[in-house]
């Protein structure tokens, strides 16, 4: 007796558990906008308006103690379209993820600026168009901006170095026009890591970005000229620097590189100068100073004499290991 009435508290205690609805009904209102402008696709096929979104629903997240939505997240699904302004309206959102959709296409909804919690926004291997929204840098709260491998267009805002908390912001392989923003030699509050690669940007990269200490660059395949040296400098923790397809020219020679550098690419540009000795002392990971218009003798000490040749080779007139002796 005493073990079937433990087993029926059981019973409606858990019954009780699962009739309690945590979802809050303004956020599965919206997620059920969400999937109805997707076309009620299989890849939301758990969001079905009968059950709990905070229990049984998959690509969301719902905060613990609130039950609000604060994670939405999709990835390589049958999803098509254009990114829905409804996203806008989940106000507790803080990652914001669409990857490897590329049926997804249109612009990037302004509405998302709305969304003041988000600390991570990832809408990269998409189809989007478009500028990059100047309204980004509403997000106060974002360290995380990975807008990749899509084909955005227009000019980089400089409105993005108003964004305190940025820690990593990614804009690759798009194709956006225009200059570096003079800004982002002024981030307000933190100093991300950045990559522009393949690109159409072009000028100079702009001096005030020597006002900051970047931990890694990816500046490559754009049309990028004149000095990059900013970048470098004793008192600087650079880890890892790209600027590989480019249109840049300085002297190697004078630049100091800080001890921190482990990777540099410079390939396929006009650089022209000596390697600095200097190199020697680094702990160099990778390094490709090819096809520009360096001379000299490679420094043989460090790491420098070990890499393969084709780190030096199509060089103006480079000699010494791993190329041949210098005459």
């Amino acid at each position: 007796m005493k073990t079937l009435f433990i087993s029926l508290l059981i019973f409606n205690l858990l019954s009780l558990f699962l009739s309690e609805e945590l979802c809050n009904s303004h956020d599965k209102k919206v997620l059920l906008q969400i999937k109805k402008h997707f076309g009620d696709p299989y890849h939301l096929a758990s969001w079905l308006p009968g059950t709990d979104c905070c229990k049984a629903w998959n690509q969301v997240e719902c905060d613990p103690t609130t039950n609000r939505i604060v994670s939405l997240r999709m990835y390589s699904g049958n999803l098509s379209g254009e990114i829905p302004a409804e996203v806008g309206d989940l106000p507790y959102l803080k990652t914001l993820e669409l990857h490897k959709l590329t049926n997804i296409t249109g612009p990037i909804p302004t509405s998302i600026s709305n969304l003041i919690n988000l600390i991570s926004l990832r809408l990269s291997r998409l189809n989007l168009t478009g500028p990059v929204p100047d309204s980004l840098s509403n997000l106060k709260n974002l360290r995380v901006l990975d807008l990749s491998f899509n084909s955005l267009s227009g000019s980089i805002p400089s409105s993005l170095a108003l964004l305190p908390e940025i820690d990593i912001l990614g804009l690759d392989r798009n194709k956006l026009t225009g200059p570096i923003p003079e800004s982002f030699g002024n981030f307000v509050g933190r100093v991300p890591g950045i990559s522009l690669s393949h690109n159409q940007l072009s000028g100079k990269i702009p001096a005030s970005l020597d006002n900051r200490d970047f931990r890694w660059v990816d500046f490559s395949r754009n049309k990028l000229e004149g000095d990059a040296s900013m970048f470098f400098g004793p008192n600087k923790t650079t880890g890892v620097v790209d600027l590989s397809r480019n249109l840049l020219e300085f002297d190697f020679s004078k630049v100091v590189f800080p001890t921190t550098l482990t990777n540099l690419d410079i390939n396929h540009n006009k650089i022209f100068g000596s390697i600095p000795t200097q190199m020697t002392q680094l702990t160099i990971l990778s390094l490709n100073v090819s096809y520009n218009r360096l001379c000299g003798l490679i420094p043989q000490g460090g790491k420098l004499p070990s890499l393969d040749y084709t780190a030096y080779f199509h060089n103006k007139c480079l000699c010494g290991t791993p190329l041949e002796s210098c005459k």
